[in-house]
């Protein structure tokens, strides 16, 4: 699959899907887990990666979908070891989008103390809405994000409230990671995540994004 980033335009490969748990107190709280002290970044796959229009696949394996509201951040420009300070250059778009997750799968992991990745990275798990060029976007730390499901508010919170804020993120990352052009940065969930079920309708949107709006299927 492939994105069409806006500076400059042109479509490109979906690279690395970049995820940040926990990044909201308020969601750590909920989950009864302690706020961490550094980002906790997992990766998703890029064939979790699906548009608005599209359908969220329930697993066979999972009774138990979560939805996740988040902004996302897009790459447009390669850096290694980037400042917070240039952090922002590096990014071409943002986005609102939804990291699905199989909490049930999740939880037996964690109890087994392996790895949770097959939790978070099912085909579909991914949704992404359409992405708004950075210059559109005048404060991304002052946006609001919302979740509803069925016609019904779940989730809503300002990214005011972003434990690390995207500039920290993207430096953060480029600590571990080359980030190149095509890279997705998912930047965390706040309280009110759910299940959702066969039939379900998601809409998110983020101030000054164009929404997301995927169905949920079996």
């Amino acid at each position: 699959m492939k994105i069409t980033l806006p500076t400059p335009s042109k479509p490109v490969p979906v690279g690395k899907l970049l995820c940040i748990g926990r990044n909201y107190a308020d969601h750590a709280e909920e989950m009864n887990r302690d706020v961490p002290d550094e980002p906790m970044v997992f990766l998703k796959p890029p064939s979790a990666l699906i548009r608005t229009g599209d359908s969220v696949r329930l697993p066979p394996q999972s009774r138990d979908v979560h939805h996740e509201v988040e902004l996302v951040a897009a790459i447009g420009q390669e850096g290694k070891n980037i400042t917070q300070e240039n952090a922002l250059d590096h990014v071409a778009a943002f986005a609102v989008g939804l990291d699905m997750t199989a909490r049930d799968l999740q939880a037996e992991a964690k109890e087994r103390r392996h790895p949770w990745s097959i939790a978070k990275g099912f085909d579909t798990f991914a949704p992404l809405g359409p992405l708004t060029p950075a210059s559109e976007i005048e404060n991304p730390q002052d946006l609001t994000l919302r979740l509803s499901v069925n016609g019904e508010t779940r989730q809503e919170a300002s990214t005011q409230r972003l434990l690390f804020p995207v500039r920290a993120l993207v430096a953060y990352c480029s600590q571990i990671f080359t980030l190149s052009p095509g890279d997705l940065l998912y930047t965390g969930t706040p309280s009110g995540v759910g299940p959702v079920d066969d039939g379900d309708v998601l809409e998110a949107t983020a101030t000054g994004c164009d929404p997301l709006r995927v169905s949920v299927s079996r």
